[in-house]
């Protein structure tokens, strides 16, 4: 059975409505404005700032539901020689050893960014700094727990996505 045929998850059916939902926010908020700045002169002043935070949040939330069924850029033409081979585990702990790592540098500096962020708001809508950078943070938290679950567990990478490149 594929990644793709199994049934979906509650977190999985989850991550898919929040992201929903901050796209069809976003794309309300961009449809009101557009409106009333071409047809009345006017415009809404937080709908950028409401648009460039749902965005971020629903990067993050799409890359942290797309890390565990394998459908992140990968080198499988480099995998695939080594697939049936005796140096793939050994690959396959490498792949998830520097996914932990660049989770943790990247929650390292997210985590400074949502500190800084904590005594600024937003200039329009006044909500704080910290949020914004805190998706990465949560992102990079959560992709990082499951790639060091599969590395304890010695899991091969899932590379689904790989028939859809070829």
């Amino acid at each position: 059975m594929t990644q793709a045929s199994l049934p979906l998850s509650s977190a999985q059916k989850f991550t898919g409505l929040l992201m929903a939902l901050c796209l069809a926010v976003m794309a309300l908020a961009v449809f009101v404005n557009v409106v009333l700045r071409y047809g009345f002169g006017s415009g809404v002043a937080a709908s950028e700032e409401l648009s460039r935070l749902l965005f971020v949040w629903l990067v993050c939330i799409g890359a942290t539901a797309a890390y565990p069924r394998g459908e992140h850029m990968a080198f499988t033409a480099l995998v695939r020689r080594f697939r049936h081979g005796a140096a793939m585990p050994w690959l396959a702990r490498l792949i998830h050893l520097l996914v932990v790592v660049a989770c943790a540098m990247l929650a390292w500096g997210a985590w400074q960014q949502v500190v800084v962020g904590m005594s600024s708001h937003s200039v329009v809508l006044r909500y704080p700094a910290a949020l914004l950078p805190l998706p990465a943070l949560l992102c990079s938290v959560a992709i990082g727990v499951m790639a060091l679950r599969d590395l304890v567990r010695g899991r091969l990478p899932d590379f689904g996505h790989e028939v859809e490149v070829e």
